[in-house]
């Protein structure tokens, strides 16, 4: 049988915040149930965060509020600090999304706070966050690479992530915000921080700004893990960060995933189809690859080689 691997769709808000435009509610839902429809069970729907700051997810409860209910399919809100937890708990969120970044100066850029500051917010939401009966997971930002800072020493993401497995989270995703990581870096990053986070699970989400955002993924996968983040066409990029493009297109990713023996249980015929489109949505072909070349063998929609 083959193993299987987890994609988290974000393409509903990692994927759309950084768009021009502001995609008009019942076109995100009509998304999601689209992505649904094609195989996701787990999917990162909206940010409940100042509408100012990201007027495209100024509809957060709204799109809560219009979610098809689906057995098995786990929908993720972010939240940044305690305002934002107490809006995704009154919407009806049932896993929340936290973020730090490995760095104080994209933490303050991002967030307005230092890294310590964001890690003892997470501290003050994951004891609430269990009381609630929420999941709660922890995605630490640049943790292959600052645009302000540079290299991040690994020893600093490492004890980052031993902090944030104290709060018993999910998951902790490493995130490679503006796509600087490589295959071997991935591979000694996921290495180190399992030594320090126990039973702790690791997600690891990867942009494609230089073309490395698939082989990194593979990586990670041999590296033991089993969770990966991808957007439907490969929108997005984090508005905060300079010039940090796309997230990894979701087909392009579950192609070489079943092209490598694993399954995702995601109909890419389907995906593709979505991913066109998001591009007629949004006025604009999306940068995935595979939306544009289509499957192999021409025809199938393999999601596993099961």
């Amino acid at each position: 049988m083959a193993r299987a691997i987890e994609i988290v769709e974000v393409g509903p808000r990692d994927g759309l915040q950084s768009e021009p435009e502001v995609l008009p509610t019942a076109t995100k839902l009509e998304l999601i149930g689209r992505l649904v429809a094609a195989g996701l069970r787990r999917i990162e729907v909206a940010s409940f965060v100042n509408p100012k700051r990201v007027p495209q997810m100024a509809d957060a409860e709204a799109v809560m509020a219009g979610l098809p209910k689906v057995p098995g399919v786990q929908y993720v809100g972010l939240v940044l600090n305690k305002k934002g937890f107490d809006r995704a708990l009154a919407a009806g969120c049932t896993e929340m999304g936290l973020v730090t970044a490995a760095t104080d100066s994209f933490s303050e850029r991002n967030q307005g706070a230092t890294t310590e500051e964001l890690i003892r917010t997470v501290e003050e939401i994951a004891p609430l966050a269990r009381e609630a009966g929420v999941r709660m997971q922890v995605t630490v930002s640049t943790a292959f690479g600052c645009p302000f800072e540079g290299e991040v020493p690994v020893s600093r993401v490492v004890d980052i992530c031993r902090r944030l497995a104290a709060t018993h989270p999910l998951e902790i995703a490493l995130a490679d915000t503006i796509g600087v990581a490589v295959p071997s870096q991935v591979t000694s990053l996921v290495e180190q921080v399992r030594a320090v986070v126990g039973d702790v699970a690791i997600r690891c989400h990867f942009h494609n700004t230089r073309n490395t955002a698939v082989a990194n993924a593979y990586a990670a996968v041999l590296a033991g893990v089993n969770t990966l983040d991808a957007s439907v066409g490969g929108v997005g990029g984090c508005p905060f960060a300079p010039n940090a493009t796309g997230n990894v297109g979701t087909e392009d990713l579950v192609y070489m995933l079943a092209r490598a023996g694993y399954d995702t249980g995601i109909d890419l015929d389907r995906l593709i189809e979505t991913a066109k489109w998001l591009g007629e949505q949004r006025g604009k072909v999306v940068p995935s690859m595979v939306s544009k070349a289509g499957g192999f063998p021409v025809g199938t929609s393999r999601a596993s080689a099961g």
